[in-house]
């Protein structure tokens, strides 16, 4: 058999023209411009990149953009002042803090001071509890991105057994949240995991979530299992060794093309709701 590509790049297109739509909606209500505001701490060249790929698709689907800059010796006394006028900046919707920041930054202490309504990208501890207790929120922005990939290829998820390896904050544990939310029996595994060939045999989807090159082997996968990959290294490989899944798995992301147009769709999509919410008084 020939796996089922879930091509995230194909369905980002199809849902920013849906965005579009909406978004023009509300320009026609002349309701304000939904507006996210992008942080970025420091001169890492992927960063930027990450960060200039989601202000593109802003202006894809007619949301504002506002970029904040700032220096590598940003402190976190500074970055909190920065996401404190945002969080009182009625015209801004949502907040986005690329990660990772400088290292002499509590990363942690200046996700959760994003006021839980801007909270678009999913990173507050807050948020997290809320996705976690089926109550509404927005989720992390890659794990959303995926479970919206998901459902448009109508993967059941109900009952399979689906292991993810990794356990981030912003990606592993959320992700397990959600596919539990979904009905699905999960399996949270990572780079210390005893045996992980053996626990990745028994998926039947499979989440590559951990951060480091090809550590998931082919040969551990199953035939039929459904392989998602949200890892993406120089070279243009993941965190999944592809070599003949193609042949025998029932559906596989591509890297690059399947979970990162996905995790940018999420933010663009969280931040028009965002939007919508505040202007019917729904927080």
């Amino acid at each position: 058999m020939s796996a089922l590509i879930l091509n995230g790049t194909k369905l980002a297109k199809i849902r920013e023209q849906q965005l579009k739509v909406a978004s023009d909606l509300l320009l026609k209500q002349q309701k304000p411009k939904p507006t996210l505001a992008t942080i970025l701490v420091g001169d890492d060249p992927s960063s930027a990149t990450y960060v200039q790929m989601k202000v593109n698709a802003c202006e894809r689907i007619g949301i504002s953009s506002k970029f904040i800059k700032m220096a590598a010796s940003t402190t976190t006394n500074e970055l909190l002042a920065q996401i404190e006028d945002l969080n009182n900046d009625p015209a801004i919707n949502g907040i986005l803090l690329q990660h990772p920041v400088p290292d002499q930054i509590d990363e942690r202490a200046c996700f959760d001071a994003i006021a839980i309504d801007k909270d678009v990208d999913g990173v507050t501890t807050k948020g997290y509890g809320l996705m976690a207790m089926g109550e509404p929120s927005f989720g992390s922005a890659t794990p959303a991105g995926i479970m919206t990939l998901l459902k448009y290829y109508d993967i059941e998820l109900a009952g399979k057994h689906a292991v993810v390896v990794g356990r981030s904050p912003i990606l592993g544990k959320p992700m397990a949240a959600m596919l539990l939310n979904a009905d699905a029996t999960v399996t949270v595994c990572h780079s210390r995991t005893v045996d992980l060939a053996s626990i990745v045999a028994l998926a039947d989807i499979v989440i590559g979530a951990v951060g480091q090159p090809e550590l998931i082997k082919a040969q551990w996968i199953k035939d039929g299992a459904v392989v998602i990959d949200a890892g993406y290294h120089a070279g243009g490989i993941g965190d999944i060794e592809k070599t003949g899944l193609e042949s025998r798995v029932y559906a596989l992301t591509p890297v690059p093309g399947g979970v990162g147009p996905m995790t940018i769709n999420a933010l663009i999509s969280q931040t028009l709701e965002a939007a919508q919410r505040a202007d019917t008084g729904l927080m």
